[in-house]
């Protein structure tokens, strides 16, 4: 990696799981929804029975994409974050978060984190840097929060402002699990002028389709159940933040950019950015 700089693998489990091809996983999934190849046919077949009861899942994804895109050109262009925790990132795709960040603010530091073993093969992609900056991979799950903030000190600096980056991932977090709680545990971590960047599948923008998608991809063998959420449970994940404008949004309505196109009014989610007083 010639004029490239990473910071390497953190470890955080004794050792990792293997990669099991025959259970669909959510990572590879959204991969495969994102038209990337790092996927099996396990994962497409549990994909297109998905896209089945939501035709529109495909540009859902990737219009949550391009919110990641713009919310991290905000935060380093205009907030000033240099520092980022993507947990869930999924596999390495265009516009990952240290592209993005880097691209504005070559020092930024970028830790990510997921528990697909295929993404952890391919933590290298992720790991590229800029020689001014630093990327990690973190092999943890969401519901570790303390394992992740302990070992993620290894690369970012928690005395400064960090941008928290959930996207996508806590619908994958049943309610009996206290999701609202994890998120409060990490960004009690974090030090004020801190962001939450979040967007999460809702269950009240066209309820009968994200029903419909609900039953069939929980109806797939040894894959993680999905709990949809409305406008005011995703609004708690927010709660004692200064929400952004323009609010709790759907994901093309956050500062749209006339190259993404027209913003669409029946996107599966809410997203919003949150600053940490």
């Amino acid at each position: 990696m010639t004029g490239k700089w990473f910071r390497g693998i953190i470890p955080s489990r004794e050792k990792p799981a293997e990669i099991d091809t025959t259970i669909p996983h959510s990572a590879r999934i959204y991969n495969y929804w994102l038209g990337g190849k790092d996927n099996f046919e396990v994962d497409r077949v549990a994909a297109r029975q998905t896209m089945a009861a939501n035709p529109g899942i495909v540009a859902d994804a990737r219009t949550n994409r391009a919110f990641l895109v713009r919310a991290v050109r905000y935060l380093t262009a205009e907030a000033g974050i240099r520092q980022f925790l993507d947990i869930g990132t999924g596999l390495p795709t265009a516009n990952n978060t240290h592209d993005v960040a880097q691209a504005a603010a070559p020092q930024s530091r970028i830790v990510y984190v997921d528990n697909d073993p295929l993404v952890l093969s391919h933590a290298r992609a992720l790991l590229t840097s800029t020689p001014e900056g630093a990327t990690a991979y973190l092999d943890a799950d969401l519901r570790q929060p303390g394992s992740i903030l302990e070992a993620a000190a290894a690369t970012l600096d928690f005395k400064v402002p960090v941008a928290l980056m959930l996207l996508i991932i806590l619908h994958m977090i049943p309610d009996d699990q206290d999701p609202h709680g994890l998120v409060k545990q990490l960004l009690a971590a974090l030090p004020s002028g801190s962001y939450l960047v979040l967007s999460h599948v809702a269950k009240d923008v066209e309820p009968e389709r994200v029903a419909e998608m609900r039953k069939r991809w929980n109806s797939q063998s040894g894959i993680a159940p999905a709990t949809p959420r409305d406008h005011a449970a995703i609004a708690r994940f927010f709660d004692g933040m200064e929400i952004l404008e323009p609010g709790i949004v759907q994901p093309p309505q956050w500062r749209p950019d006339p190259a993404d196109g027209p913003p669409r009014s029946n996107v599966t989610a809410w997203c919003g950015v949150g600053r940490k007083p």
